[in-house]
């Protein structure tokens, strides 16, 4: 992990799924970069902690607790604890990139 860079270089997208990477980390916090490819998996996450996202750049569609949700390039949302949530689509040019912030994990944070 580095202490400076920019969001949009090296992006690196994936085959298919999302590319993580943790940019900064605390206990009970961590940010993360989330850049995805165009076929996003169909992953169901359900997570124990608030998640606030922020698309960068790019458009996607999110199922958050059964209502989808489109986004572009600015918006943001926050997720709350316990509510089941997935990426049904994104853009793939430009590539979707996101900041994920997770406040409230319990797990150690990693430096």
């Amino acid at each position: 992990m580095n202490g400076a860079g920019n969001l949009l270089d090296d992006l690196q997208v994936p085959a298919e799924g999302e590319r993580f990477e943790t940019l900064f980390a605390r206990p009970g916090a961590r940010i993360e970069r989330i850049v995805s490819s165009a076929t996003p998996e169909s992953v169901d996450y359900d997570q124990p902690h608030d998640e606030w996202v922020c698309l960068l750049q790019g458009e996607a569609v999110l199922w958050i607790d059964g209502e989808r949700v489109r986004l572009r390039a600015g918006d943001y949302r926050l997720i709350p604890a316990h509510t089941p949530h997935r990426v049904e689509s994104t853009s793939t040019e430009p590539a979707c990139v996101w900041l994920a912030v997770h406040v409230g994990e319990t797990e150690e944070a990693e430096d």
